[in-house]
């Protein structure tokens, strides 16, 4: 950040408001604030209950994955909102638990952009995505809750704002200067005024609840304190304790007295990732049991157990009065440049990902699909109304592309599939040249590509979506004129080289492949070797390896010899951070001149997620 930037946005901070030009202020999209009752929250004289999801990238975007992206952080686009709360709507959620309030990270790349910069110092491009957010969910008539402070590292949180002082994050609970920076966040994002609605945040009952905190591990003294804080500053809104209730296998941290028995604490949340629903049940029933019915208690993330264990920890739910719901954890939207966002967890025994609606393939070992179809039934059963039926999807947006027809489009909520048309003719006669094609490709790379259409030919292409209620309308058409056509091995199985020794396909460990689902993994000794059809062009090669040296060398025909350093160009995009184990992406670009024959050999090990091969008829 430059010197005049942070200067302009710490006048915006020490304001407590935004430095955007008032704009009129309209409606707010509910009626009344959410209120508790006991255990009960209501909608005006209605109790509201609800079965939603964890949203964690709502406001802000940490899993952009491209392969040559080295900065995964950013904010997320317009249509990355109305896809994912359009996804919301169909999966029958009524409120969305976003993740926290993101702190500049020295472990980040230099160019990711965040909220809060340095202490009293507030991004004003990044809050007015949170402006953007708010008007959405409001839009879509979804209620959110906000947690305002992380314990971990992840998107940054308290240890960052120890870290801006000099300070240990064990510090945070007690320093006076840390506490007084957090509470300076507090009232910036409380009194904030919305740049779209033009409605402050304390004033807008979208916003069904603040929380302290993100699984926070602290001591009963500064949970008091910051729930008095926020309600000195905003009493319409419901306050949550963030204290890190969380229960593990063989692992239980209980909820605290202070939570139970503090006026300005309106309701308590806890963690559940015990490995099964007997553990789970039995520990949100002593939950209850320890509260008395002083006030509710909802599960703030739960997950990664099987389907009929998620059936059984819902139909608790649905049936105890004294818990108003609850957000399984996570959802995940579409991307805008093709396909979705991927996220996997440590804590997910290296199988669960996150959810993408309506279902895939790549779900199948977690049950996707079921798990995804059971929990839109149960979240409409708790508001005892019945799953809407099912409509059309609407139409895609297909993507520009040129040159060669290989292409991805902007997917369409709840969308299962999509077909593939070509046509001479922007008039038409349309052809289907591929059916049910899903949009579920490993971040980054194109959905598909057309290997039957020939070379120097002119065509439009278009995509029509799919679901169980029949066919989109057609998207817009993309008009080529073919100079070359791509095959694609996207790693998923062994069917498109010609030769292979000592290579398998691997899956999991996503993270450290930058969520890739899957790879063909080779040690030193190990070769691939393709045969490219056509007038061989060139041939690009994507692999993570560790290390500076490559560990991927290339020869043509039945030479064993490597190829020519003129004809190879290698390029590295290791990412600028530290907080994941990420291996390094390394791309090949090759120059085939002809050559259809080309072995890869293995000097250590490596994986390879995708090879490109181009070629013409």
């Amino acid at each position: 950040m430059n010197f005049r930037t942070a200067i302009f946005l710490l006048g915006c901070s020490l304001s407590f408001a935004s430095c955007a030009t008032k704009v009129e202020k309209t409606a707010p999209a509910f009626e009344h604030f959410i209120t508790v009752e006991g255990t009960m929250l209501y909608d005006g004289d209605e109790p509201f209950r609800f079965l939603s999801f964890n949203v964690p990238t709502l406001n802000y975007v940490e899993d952009n994955m491209q392969f040559t992206n080295p900065n995964p952080y950013g904010l997320p686009s317009s249509f990355e909102l109305h896809d994912v709360f359009k996804t919301i709507n169909q999966l029958g959620g009524r409120v969305v638990r976003s993740y926290t309030i993101p702190v500049h990270n020295k472990n980040f790349p230099k160019e990711a952009i965040t909220y809060v910069e340095a202490p009293g110092v507030f991004n004003e491009e990044a809050f007015r995505k949170l402006d953007e957010v708010i008007a959405l969910a409001g839009e879509y008539k979804i209620r959110l809750v906000i947690p305002l402070l992380n314990n971990w590292q992840w998107m940054g949180g308290r240890p960052n704002y120890a870290d801006f002082r000099g300070k240990t994050e064990d510090e945070f609970w007690t320093d006076e200067q840390l506490i007084a920076d957090f509470k300076q966040t507090i009232a910036f994002v409380l009194n904030r005024v919305n740049t779209i609605t033009g409605i402050p945040y304390k004033d807008d009952p979208t916003i069904m609840a603040w929380e302290t905190g993100n699984e926070l591990q602290n001591p009963p003294e500064w949970g008091v304190e910051i729930a008095r804080h926020i309600k000195s500053i905003d009493p319409k809104h419901l306050v949550i304790d963030g204290f890190h209730a969380i229960h593990l296998e063989d692992h239980s941290v209980w909820i605290q007295q202070y939570s139970i028995d503090e006026p300005a604490i309106d309701m308590i949340n806890t963690h559940h990732y015990e490995p099964n629903a007997t553990e789970t049940i039995a520990n949100l029933k002593k939950t209850v049991e320890m509260i008395g019915g002083k006030k509710p208690v909802f599960l703030g993330e739960f997950g990664f157990i099987s389907t009929t264990g998620i059936e059984r920890i819902l139909d608790y739910v649905i049936s105890e009065p004294a818990i108003p719901g609850g957000f399984i954890w996570s959802l995940r939207r579409h991307h805008p440049e093709g396909g979705f966002y991927h996220h996997s967890e440590p804590v997910g025994y290296g199988l669960y990902r996150a959810y993408h609606w309506p279902g895939f393939d790549d779900g199948e070992s977690y049950d996707e699909r079921n798990l995804l179809a059971l929990y839109q039934q149960k979240a409409f059963e708790i508001q005892n109304q019945k799953v809407p039926e099912i409509v059309p999807p609407e139409p895609p947006t297909l993507l520009p592309f040129s040159e060669s027809p290989i292409f991805s489009w902007q997917g369409s909520v709840g969308a299962y599939g999509y077909d593939i048309q070509r046509s001479t003719s922007a008039e038409g006669p349309w052809k289907t040249i591929a059916h049910n094609i899903d949009d579920i490709e490993t971040p980054g790379f194109a959905l598909y590509s057309d290997t039957n259409g020939s070379t120097g030919a002119h065509y439009f292409y278009r995509v029509v979506a799919r679901n169980q209620a029949g066919e989109s309308s057609p998207s817009n058409f993309v008009e080529i004129t073919i100079d070359y056509k791509t095959l694609v091995d996207g790693a998923r199985n062994l069917s498109v080289l010609d030769d292979s020794e000592g290579v398998e396909i691997k899956t999991r460990d996503y993270r450290s492949f930058k969520e890739a689902y899957s790879r063909l993994h080779g040690n030193e000794g190990s070769s691939i070797r393709y045969i490219v059809p056509g007038e061989a062009i060139g041939m690009t090669v994507y692999a993570y390896e560790r290390g500076d040296t490559n560990l991927l060398s290339f020869a043509l025909g039945d030479s064993k010899t490597p190829i020519n350093s003129d004809q190879l160009q290698v390029d590295d995009f290791a990412l600028a951070e530290t907080n994941y184990d990420y291996l390094i992406p390394r791309r090949y670009n090759l120059s085939l001149d002809g050559h259809n024959n080309v072995t890869i050999n293995f000097s250590d090990t490596a994986d390879i997620v995708r090879v490109e091969m181009f070629y013409r008829d």
